[in-house]
Protein backbone atom coordinates (compact mmCIF):
# COMPACT_ATOMS: atom_id res chain seq x y z
CA UNK A 1 0.00 0.00 0.00
CA UNK A 2 1.35 3.25 -1.21
CA UNK A 3 0.17 6.94 0.61
CA UNK A 4 -1.27 9.79 -1.34
CA UNK A 5 -2.16 13.43 -0.88
CA UNK A 6 -5.11 14.68 -2.68
CA UNK A 7 -4.38 18.34 -2.66
CA UNK A 8 -7.92 20.13 -3.34
CA UNK A 9 -7.36 23.04 -5.32
CA UNK A 10 -9.80 26.29 -4.94
CA UNK A 11 -10.59 28.92 -6.46
CA UNK A 12 -12.36 32.30 -4.54
CA UNK A 13 -13.88 33.11 -8.08
CA UNK A 14 -15.74 30.04 -8.29
CA UNK A 15 -16.65 29.41 -4.82
CA UNK A 16 -17.86 32.87 -4.67
CA UNK A 17 -20.50 31.98 -7.56
CA UNK A 18 -22.19 28.52 -6.32
CA UNK A 19 -25.61 29.17 -4.59
CA UNK A 20 -25.76 27.98 -0.35
CA UNK A 21 -27.37 24.86 -1.46
CA UNK A 22 -24.43 24.06 -3.94
CA UNK A 23 -21.96 24.80 -0.99
CA UNK A 24 -23.74 22.83 1.88
CA UNK A 25 -23.91 19.60 -1.07
CA UNK A 26 -20.35 20.49 -1.22
CA UNK A 27 -19.73 20.12 2.82
CA UNK A 28 -21.98 16.58 3.24
CA UNK A 29 -20.11 15.21 0.52
CA UNK A 30 -17.27 15.39 2.32
CA UNK A 31 -19.01 13.90 5.44
CA UNK A 32 -19.79 10.80 2.98
CA UNK A 33 -16.65 10.77 1.32
CA UNK A 34 -14.94 10.69 4.59
CA UNK A 35 -17.17 7.74 5.75
CA UNK A 36 -16.64 5.83 2.46
CA UNK A 37 -12.74 5.60 2.82
CA UNK A 38 -12.46 5.21 6.24
CA UNK A 39 -14.83 2.17 6.01
CA UNK A 40 -12.39 1.05 3.12
CA UNK A 41 -9.66 1.68 5.27
CA UNK A 42 -8.13 4.33 2.65
CA UNK A 43 -8.34 7.03 5.10
CA UNK A 44 -5.41 8.29 7.33
CA UNK A 45 -6.36 12.15 7.84
CA UNK A 46 -7.25 15.63 6.53
CA UNK A 47 -7.21 18.97 6.88
CA UNK A 48 -9.13 22.56 5.89
CA UNK A 49 -6.67 25.28 5.16
CA UNK A 50 -7.43 28.83 5.36
CA UNK A 51 -7.17 31.14 2.60
CA UNK A 52 -4.02 31.65 0.42
CA UNK A 53 -4.70 35.23 1.47
CA UNK A 54 -4.07 34.54 4.62
CA UNK A 55 -0.69 32.97 4.06
CA UNK A 56 2.99 34.01 4.30
CA UNK A 57 6.34 32.77 2.44
CA UNK A 58 9.38 32.87 4.88
CA UNK A 59 12.70 32.47 3.29
CA UNK A 60 16.17 33.19 4.42
CA UNK A 61 19.30 34.40 2.54
CA UNK A 62 22.38 35.44 4.06
CA UNK A 63 21.21 34.74 8.18
CA UNK A 64 18.78 37.19 7.29
CA UNK A 65 14.91 36.04 7.75
CA UNK A 66 12.03 37.28 5.18
CA UNK A 67 8.52 37.01 5.72
CA UNK A 68 6.59 38.20 2.81
CA UNK A 69 2.37 37.83 2.85
CA UNK A 70 0.44 35.66 0.74
CA UNK A 71 0.86 32.22 -1.18
CA UNK A 72 4.11 31.41 -2.89
CA UNK A 73 2.55 32.15 -6.34
CA UNK A 74 -0.40 34.13 -7.21
CA UNK A 75 -3.20 31.89 -9.30
CA UNK A 76 -6.77 31.28 -9.80
CA UNK A 77 -6.58 28.64 -7.71
CA UNK A 78 -5.16 27.62 -4.09
CA UNK A 79 -4.71 25.02 -1.66
CA UNK A 80 -8.21 24.53 0.56
CA UNK A 81 -6.98 21.14 2.23
CA UNK A 82 -6.04 17.93 1.25
CA UNK A 83 -6.70 14.39 2.14
CA UNK A 84 -4.20 11.56 2.90
CA UNK A 85 -5.14 8.30 2.16
CA UNK A 86 -3.31 4.87 2.06
CA UNK A 87 -4.09 3.21 -1.66
CA UNK A 88 -2.98 -0.31 -3.37
CA UNK A 89 -2.04 2.01 -6.31
CA UNK A 90 -1.88 4.70 -8.38
CA UNK A 91 -5.12 4.18 -10.21
CA UNK A 92 -6.94 3.25 -6.60
CA UNK A 93 -5.89 6.46 -5.69
CA UNK A 94 -7.20 8.45 -8.78
CA UNK A 95 -10.61 6.56 -8.04
CA UNK A 96 -10.79 7.93 -4.83
CA UNK A 97 -9.77 11.70 -5.90
CA UNK A 98 -12.58 11.50 -8.55
CA UNK A 99 -15.27 10.48 -5.18
CA UNK A 100 -14.14 14.21 -3.53
CA UNK A 101 -16.89 16.42 -4.42
CA UNK A 102 -14.59 19.26 -5.44
CA UNK A 103 -13.71 17.50 -8.16
CA UNK A 104 -16.79 17.52 -9.87
CA UNK A 105 -17.02 21.08 -10.02
CA UNK A 106 -15.76 23.16 -12.96
CA UNK A 107 -13.06 25.57 -12.40
CA UNK A 108 -11.38 23.45 -9.29
CA UNK A 109 -9.44 20.19 -9.10
CA UNK A 110 -8.12 17.82 -7.04
CA UNK A 111 -4.68 16.61 -7.62
CA UNK A 112 -3.21 13.32 -6.56
CA UNK A 113 0.86 13.30 -4.93
CA UNK A 114 2.30 10.49 -3.85
CA UNK A 115 3.82 10.80 -0.73
CA UNK A 116 7.73 9.84 -0.37
CA UNK A 117 8.25 9.90 3.50
CA UNK A 118 5.71 10.33 6.68
CA UNK A 119 6.90 11.34 10.22
CA UNK A 120 4.58 12.28 13.02
CA UNK A 121 1.83 11.28 14.80
CA UNK A 122 -0.38 8.45 13.09
CA UNK A 123 1.12 9.35 9.87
Amino acid sequence: MSKFMLIMHTSPAVMEKLSEAELNEIMSGHGAFQEKIKETGEFVSTHALGDPSNSAVVSVADGTTTVKDGPVTVSELGIGGYYIVECESKDRAYEVAALIPDAKIDGLAVEVRPILFSAGANL
